[in-house]
């Protein structure tokens, strides 16, 4: 037995065996956009997977940040008292 496995067991921690960690990692492969997910074959090993979700996500924290800078600069330029900061104020809600 690893010394991982073994570390696990000892916290309280429950394995997954081969097919559920299978199931997961083919779940996660649907979640992941067509366009980025770019294997077309069902057959993709794990780590490619994982490589291309944490791609992903990175590319969703750029545009987060992205859009976050915009919405600041709009409300900067925006006078609070306007229908468009209204209007902006509404979506947050």
């Amino acid at each position: 037995m690893s010394s991982r496995r073994s570390r696990s067991r000892q916290a309280g921690v429950s394995m997954i065996n081969d097919s559920q960690m299978a199931e997961l990692i083919a779940k996660l492969q649907q979640l992941i956009p067509h366009d980025i997910n770019q294997s077309k074959s069902s057959k993709v090993s794990a780590s490619k997977v994982l490589q291309e979700t944490c791609n992903y996500i990175r590319s969703l924290h750029r545009e987060v940040d992205d859009l976050s800078e915009k919405l600041s600069e709009l409300l900067n330029s925006t006078d609070a008292d306007s229908a468009q900061a209204a209007i902006i104020r509404s979506l947050f809600m």
